[in-house]
């Protein structure tokens, strides 16, 4: 008989269970980059709740700890806590390190982190920390994520640079020192914090700071594909810059020149009473440009005309731009429901721009952005107006109503600005505004891509068509 062959043993250990270990190659990019978030805000929860030193006074409970590391990763700016007389020099600095994380991206981190190692990291996490790289096909996701850290932390030593000098003859060198890092990072960011009682109220009239700010601001929020692109042109390796970057920067410069002389307008003989002709006008560009960006505020908000607390809500629904740190539906989103509006208007089926024309997959994604960022709004203003009014001893007036509101599109917009309600929310107000900032800063998008079923194969079908009227 011929001799029997014996296979070896299995291991026990390696015999299949139906489990398998879990790899970041499993999750898609919107998952990797809503965990991403999540992990981070967990972290920062942790810290305020548990590391000594961090607070002036008895530690806040779980909900404020939540609160604030959700708006330092959210880049948002709402706080329910006065940083400058709350926390000590070690709180400020963890909220700033929070905030600086929630801006890059802890995947940006990671994927830095690996290339110095000389490690690969997976498609997924390259795409969700350099977002849609395929606008840059020369630059690669790994050159995009440098790219985003050697941008930032030049542009922030150079905005705290300045804010130094802008700050030594009222602070002195050494007390400007952590002022002017703090709201370097916070400003470009989109961050909205500040170590003043007051925001930068007190700096209303100084224009030195005013203009810093607003640079950074600006930079911030058009975006790092955009910054990367106009270089690229600059040194002469791109022979123009691309749609996404007109679009950018042309949509900044119109929402800017239609909001300036409308609250200058608005608010001449309010907030802005008091101030010179050029005062005037930089805060009322100041007011132009942050409610699409970051928090700061140089007026009080709740003492603003009634146009101008619609015109910032607007401001804020719209936002920054994509690939930034600011929120909203972004420029782009806005560009292009302009455009496809205009080309219905004139009979014609595809949207072109600069004689290119935009995909339709792209409008599609563009509509949904913004009517899901409606819904949202709606739902949470709905379930605030449930908590926060319809309870004893609270006065249910109109104008509660308004700051409610602005309070949910500051959240969801990730900018900050707020009408003084934060601090009078009730938990489970608070939670809400929580929930609202995490959306805004992820995107409603992402977040239901993250919890879609990863799918390995298309569809091998289409269901027939059927058409309803619509409008």
């Amino acid at each position: 008989m011929p001799a029997m062959s014996v296979l070896p043993a299995r291991d026990p250990s390696k015999r299949k269970t139906g489990l398998r270990r879990f790899a970041p190659s499993d999750l898609s990019a919107p998952q990797l980059l809503v965990g991403s978030f999540a992990l981070l805000i967990a972290s920062g929860t942790l810290g305020f709740a548990v590391l000594p030193g961090l607070w002036i006074g008895p530690r806040p409970g779980f909900v404020d700890a939540l609160f604030m590391a959700t708006s330092a990763v959210c880049v948002t700016g709402l706080s329910v806590v006065d940083v400058s007389s709350q926390l000590t020099f070690f709180g400020q600095l963890w909220l700033l390190l929070l905030i600086q994380l929630g801006g890059l991206g802890i995947l940006t981190i990671a994927a830095l982190a690996a290339a110095a190692l000389g490690r690969r990291t997976s498609l997924e996490v390259e795409e969700a920390a350099a977002g849609p790289s395929n606008l840059l096909p020369e630059a690669g996701p790994r050159a995009l994520v440098r790219a985003v850290i050697v941008a930032t932390l030049v542009i922030e030593a150079i905005g705290a640079v300045s804010l130094w000098a802008a700050w030594v003859p009222s602070l002195g060198a050494a007390g400007a020192v952590w002022p002017a890092v703090f709201h370097a990072i916070s400003a470009f960011c989109n961050a909205g914090f500040s170590t003043f009682s007051n925001g930068l109220a007190g700096h209303a009239t100084h224009l030195p700071t005013l203009g810093i700010v607003a640079a950074l601001l600006l930079l911030g929020g058009i975006g790092f594909l955009v910054m990367e692109d106009l270089r690229a042109n600059v040194r002469g390796r791109r022979r123009r810059v691309t749609l996404h970057t007109r679009i950018v920067l042309v949509t900044s410069g119109i929402l800017i020149a239609v909001a300036l002389p409308l609250f200058l307008f608005f608010e001449w003989d309010h907030t802005l009473a008091d101030m010179s002709l050029p005062v005037r006008i930089a805060n009322a560009f100041f007011m132009a440009v942050t409610p699409r960006t970051a928090g700061f505020n140089t007026v009080d908000y709740e003492q603003i005309a009634n146009p101008s607390v619609f015109l910032t809500v607007a401001l804020m629904y719209i936002g920054g731009s994509p690939g930034s740190t600011a929120g909203g539906i972004k420029t782009t989103t806005a560009a292009l429901l302009a455009l496809g509006l205009w080309a219905r208007l004139r009979g014609r089926s595809d949207v072109s721009l600069a004689n290119r024309s935009i995909p339709e997959a792209t409008l599609q994604r563009a509509t949904g952005l913004a009517v899901g960022a409606i819904l949202v709004l709606f739902a949470f203003v709905f379930a605030l107006l449930w908590t926060e009014l319809e309870r004893e001893g609270v006065d249910t007036d109109r104008g509660r109503f308004v700051r409610l509101v602005f309070e949910a599109q500051s959240a969801l917009g990730t900018v900050g600005l707020s009408m003084n309600m934060s601090s009078e929310l009730t938990p489970a107000g608070r939670l809400l505004i929580v929930a609202l900032m995490f959306i805004g800063r992820v995107g409603p998008l992402a977040l239901l891509e993250s919890m879609a079923r990863r799918s390995r194969r298309k569809q091998p079908y289409r269901l027939g068509r059927e058409d309803i009227l619509v409008g």
